[in-house]
């Protein structure tokens, strides 16, 4: 059974159709809609400027915020520190 669906968005006063899994359905309006409100507040405070740079701001802050997201959630260290005391355990259990 094929789970897909077609829906169309409209971002930036274009339309954009796209086949979608039917569980993200949720997701992607949510997203088309977090964009639309982000341009619509840049082109409320930035008046004179045009849509393409516009667009290009919005882009460059989902983009911020993502590095942002990703460096918070960055384990990297945490499991350094979980291979040292795992060696460190199995060095002291070898010792017995």
């Amino acid at each position: 059974m094929n789970d897909k669906i077609k829906i169309n968005l409209q971002i930036a006063d274009s339309n954009y159709p796209l086949t979608i899994e039917r569980k993200d359905e949720a997701m992607v309006r949510e997203a088309a809609k977090q964009v639309n409100n982000r341009l619509n507040a840049y082109r409320e405070r930035y008046k004179n400027l045009g849509s393409e740079k516009i667009i290009a701001m919005v882009a460059y802050q989902f983009s911020y915020e993502k590095l942002q997201l990703l460096e918070r959630n960055d384990t990297g260290p945490y499991t350094a520190k979980m291979e040292e005391l795992t060696e460190l355990l199995e060095n002291c259990f070898k010792e017995e």
